[in-house]
């Protein structure tokens, strides 16, 4: 009896030990098959450190981080300013150039989304967030500013237009071309040559086939770092944004369990939109926020001071545009300009720093969703729509509050307000409009505020899972949802435990790490440049002008510009370089 007991024991014993050694298999074969385990394992664990770091002494954390961001504005804000500049140069560069008829793709490729799905989705993922953050505030903390106006004691109507003019300056070109740089690189060596979508790629005409090796998952444990924090510093300010709103419109407490609520509310939406997939998920709730965004911004419109509001878009433009050039190369000393110094270390500087340090997150989602398109048309739409956006939603959202402050002395200064959230929601308190009506318009506001969080949630989720698995802009659905949720449990421990000095120390951390990735997309703009000098000639060169009345031809295609229409005999639509193209992504192919 004893034998046969110790010999059933046995054989369970050998049961469970070949059940364990066939999950240790399947596991091992997962993480092989769906993650670059050095890039997953060590921005994983960076990143763990950092929030642990931010647990235990929040403030020690926040101090030491911003000590870093301010010393690196100080002594290379420069540096920043150049770079900026430099990206500026080359998506305009690449938009004239004779290589702005290749297209990210096979020749025969065409987008995957229509024209006005893609611009709600790179305008959301871009920056859509930030101009309802700040839309109100930064016009009107820029007017109080010495080194903008000549005289803050006692502003001018005119004075508007210079505060306008740097809002524009931080909010325009640069931004845009920042995120060009990687997105256009990635959407080309992904889709027209074959490589991986992940940042490395794009410098694999520089090193070879060492983007593979320990340099390559350098630069993409670089982007995971930046893009996770940026991530869970935008949601956790994003929270304070929806709960100061609630609050000041309807009277629902500014507490930590409101804070928990909104971050679950946000991620549990985030998870629906990715299981739905990209075409069923993010594509449309962009273009839902995208309505609901021109709604808002309609309304406020209407019942603004409209004429102040044109006056001011387009005074303000055009003193943007005159002085873009001075504004680009300008960073002066504390011996030079104390008071310009000043701005450019807290304002300029600090949104180069975030921009670059977000670029791998917007920049590797604007090429996801941009196959098909010619490098023309990639530029043209990411650099001057959104930026066309941006200088209705200032004049309307900024002009409002310029106004109040400039010409509603009987009414509390909006440039005075404790945070950005504050300013927009005080703004529509002076509105004048009636409880209903304001209540309508504050919710609206809110759920603006919402969607935009939601959505970049769901595109940064599908980015960090893409910077983590090796670069298939296909990862499957169950693991981009693992990402959305880990986004939210960062921001709920973050913001919960260590509070607001801890989201605020995470974000001047993100911006750290501007400093490096910004020599990182330097190069990249090299490669490019090197790869698309080898492309053939056959590729952006029209070999014959066909009249419109055989433009149904066979071999007749559209010109980059839409226009005119050119015969191209038969060329090869895959890569010249000898790699095969990616095949054209579908909207949900690969998505499990």
């Amino acid at each position: 009896m004893r034998s046969a007991l110790t010999g059933g024991r046995g054989n369970r014993d050998g049961w469970s030990g070949a059940r364990e050694g066939v999950v240790i298999n399947r596991a091992k074969s997962y993480i092989q098959e769906h993650t670059n385990p050095p890039v997953f394992f060590i921005s994983g664990a960076v990143v763990l450190a950092f929030i642990i770091a931010g647990l235990v002494n929040p403030e020690g954390f926040q101090t030491g981080a911003e000590t870093t961001r301010d010393w690196i504005g100080a002594n290379l804000g420069w540096f920043y300013v150049l770079a900026s500049t430099f990206f500026l140069i080359f998506a305009v560069w690449a938009m004239l150039s004779r290589f702005g008829r290749i297209r990210l793709g096979p020749d025969s490729s065409r987008p995957e989304f229509s024209t006005g799905a893609w611009f709600a989705m790179l305008f959301t993922a871009g920056m859509g967030i930030g101009l309802v953050f700040y839309g109100v505030a930064e016009p009107t903390l820029h007017i109080q500013d010495p080194a903008v106006v000549a005289d803050p004691e006692n502003l001018q109507g005119s004075d508007a237009s210079s505060a306008m003019q740097y809002t524009l300056f931080h909010w325009g070109f640069h931004p845009w071309a920042i995120y060009i740089a990687l997105g256009l690189s990635l959407g080309y060596f992904c889709f027209r040559k074959g490589l991986p979508m992940r940042p490395a790629a794009a410098l694999y005409p520089l090193i070879g086939n060492r983007i593979y090796g320990w340099v390559g998952n350098l630069v993409d444990i670089l982007a995971v770092f930046g893009t996770l924090f940026g991530l869970a510093t935008s949601l956790g300010l994003g929270t304070l944004h929806i709960n100061t709103g609630l609050e000041s419109m309807f009277g629902i407490p500014n507490t930590q369990l409101t804070q928990t609520a909104i971050i679950c509310l946000v991620t549990a939406i985030a998870v629906v939109s990715v299981l739905a997939g990209i075409d069923k998920g993010i594509r449309r709730l962009s273009v839902i926020n995208l309505w609901l965004a021109a709604a808002l911004l309609l309304f406020l419109f209407l019942v603004g001071p409209k004429l102040w509001m044109l006056s001011l878009m387009v005074t303000g433009t055009g003193d943007y545009l005159q002085n873009l050039v001075d504004m680009s190369l300008a960073f002066p000393t504390e011996q030079f300009d104390a008071d310009q110094n000043a701005f450019m270390t807290a304002w300029t500087v600090f949104y180069w720093g975030w921009w670059i340090s977000w670029s791998p997150f917007v920049g590797m989602f604007l090429a996801r969703i941009s196959y098909g398109r010619t490098i023309r048309q990639f530029v043209v739409g990411t650099l001057f729509a959104p930026v066309g956006v941006t200088i209705v939603w200032f004049g309307v959202f900024g002009g409002s509050g310029l106004f109040q402050d400039l010409f509603r002395p009987e009414t509390e200064m909006i440039g005075a307000a404790e945070s950005e959230a504050e300013a927009t929601y005080m703004l529509l308190n002076q509105l004048g409009l009636s409880g209903p009506v304001l209540a309508l318009l504050a919710l609206l506001a809110i759920v603006v505020v919402t969607l935009f969080f939601i959505t970049s949630s769901d595109s940064g989720s599908l980015v960090v899972d893409m910077l983590t698995n090796g670069g298939d802009p296909h990862p499957i659905k169950v693991q981009r949802a693992g990402w959305a949720i880990t986004e939210g449990l960062i921001t709920v421990v973050l913001l919960i435990v260590g509070g607001q000095a801890a989201v605020q120390g995470l974000q001047a951390a993100a911006i750290v790490t501007g400093l490096p990735f910004a020599i990182v997309l330097m190069f990249v703009c090299l490669g490019l440049v090197r790869a698309l000098r080898d492309e053939h000639p056959s590729a952006y060169t029209p070999v014959v002008t066909v009249p419109s009345d055989r433009s149904s031809a066979p071999g007749a295609v559209a010109d980059a510009s839409g226009d005119t229409a050119v015969y191209t005999p038969g060329h090869g639509a895959a890569s010249d370089s000898g790699t095969p193209a990616k095949n054209p992504p579908q909207a949900n192919d690969g998505e499990q």
